[in-house]
């Protein structure tokens, strides 16, 4: 064999050698973490073995059915404040997310547009197996909790309840939901646009309706629900106090109450029938009748095009009708103030409502006046010209100038609600 031979046999003998000690050096750790896979789930069975001494502080009860009545009063999540730290409270609330760390499970219970943190931890009143039952219960399952509540050193700026968390003593599944749900409720609020770098998900009008029951949940629409019902009984108290007579008018008429034009025909047994436009006939009936100041509130029904942001084929009327003694300004006056009642009640008790809406659909503070101002049309016209508008002393407005007009009387007076008066009779 020559020398080159003999130099070539031991390069390809190293070679191998190198190969065989990475291979036993992969087989080693291969085995090293089959064995600790193993340490690890004969560890996780020795635990589940183990005596489970808080196996009676959680689970899943047995369904509602009105069989017993527990002498147990349950504190609503908006109520948690560190006027109730240290006390031992029952809680039924959602369960929103979960997120378990080693042997604590943290847990944000909602309760309609209120939440709460809370935390499942192993010690004298959990078990591991409590918290393993805990980390598993499925989003949007409701949970009955008895827990204590505590103060935190810094706010939960992640949630409504920002000065207190849950330290759970007991935690039951009520209703449990499904692991798998059509839409996310913090995909739903989030606003369009936001974390589309991050790829993060929104949700789109469709998917909503078509998940109707759980977009409800989400925060925004439980506030603008409130919101809705605080118009209303502001409207109701406002009027009510002005010596105004609520009324209830018919909604099935048997011709058009506004020039026959866009309604809605229904079948009326052998014959047709409309669904109102207006309750405008009964209201002036009323007025005729000495009534002297009525008003409704009730659904409004019109056929007409809803693809635009000023048409809905169906809403919710607010109406008013009064006589005045000798100036129409007293009909003016009456309902300036009703509006100004209205707004102040939502801005003095509805700002939680209102922030919460503002998450989603940012918007500007709304803003007006008290007395309320009022505008006359010849004035309005003078800024509309200066503005650089060109159009007659008589002309009617269109939308366009109509929201320049707004913002026209924004810069100068401040205010996002105005009245024009003596509009010219066209």
């Amino acid at each position: 064999m020559t020398k080159d031979e003999v130099q070539g046999a031991t390069e390809e003998e190293q070679a191998q050698s190198k190969k065989g000690l990475k291979k036993q050096q992969k087989e080693a750790e291969k085995a090293a973490k089959k064995a600790e896979k193993q340490a690890k789930l004969a560890a996780d069975q020795q635990g589940s073995e183990e005596e489970d001494f808080a196996k009676d502080r959680y689970g899943v009860p047995p369904m509602v059915q009105s069989q017993q009545k527990l002498d147990r009063v349950l504190v609503r999540v908006e109520d948690l404040s560190p006027e109730k730290v240290d006390q031992l409270i029952w809680l039924r609330a959602r369960v929103h997310t979960s997120r378990a760390k080693g042997k604590q499970c943290f847990l944000v219970l909602r309760q309609q547009q209120f939440n709460v943190q809370a935390l499942v931890a192993v010690g004298d009143r959990a078990s591991k197996q409590m918290v393993k039952f805990a980390a598993n219960i499925t989003k949007e399952s409701i949970v009955d909790v008895e827990a204590s509540v505590r103060k935190v050193e810094q706010k939960i700026e992640s949630c409504t309840q920002q000065d207190v968390e849950l330290h759970i003593e007991r935690i039951f599944v009520i209703s449990q939901s499904e692991a798998r749900l059509p839409l996310q409720l913090e995909d739903a609020v989030r606003p369009d646009g936001e974390g589309e770098e991050e790829g993060r998900a929104t949700v789109n009008q469709d998917t909503k309706l078509d998940n109707r029951v759980i977009d409800l949940r989400t925060t925004t629409s439980q506030a603008i629900f409130r919101l809705q019902s605080g118009v209303c009984r502001l409207f109701r108290d406002t009027l009510t106090n002005k010596g105004f007579v609520e009324i209830q008018t018919p909604k099935i008429i048997s011709a058009a109450s506004e020039g026959g034009a866009n309604v809605f025909t229904v079948s009326y047994f052998k014959t047709s029938a409309y669904l109102a436009q207006s309750p405008q006939l009964y209201k002036q009936m009323c007025i005729c009748a000495d009534f002297d100041k009525v008003f409704c509130v009730g659904p409004v029904f019109r056929a007409e095009d809803s693809n635009t942001h000023r048409h809905l084929t169906e809403f919710v009327g607010l109406d008013i009708e009064m006589a005045f003694s000798y100036h129409y300004h007293e009909v003016i006056d009456s309902i300036t103030d009703t509006m100004v009642q209205i707004f102040k009640g939502l801005r003095d008790n509805f700002q939680t409502e209102i922030l919460t809406v503002n998450k989603q659909y940012p918007s500007e503070p709304f803003k007006f006046l008290e007395p309320t101002l009022r505008l006359e049309y010849t004035e309005a016209l003078a800024m509309l010209h200066q503005a650089g508008v060109e159009m007659g002393d008589e002309e009617d407005l269109s939308t366009p100038n109509e929201k320049l007009l707004g913002r026209l009387v924004k810069e100068k007076y401040d205010t996002d609600f105005y009245v024009l008066d003596k509009y010219p009779w066209l």
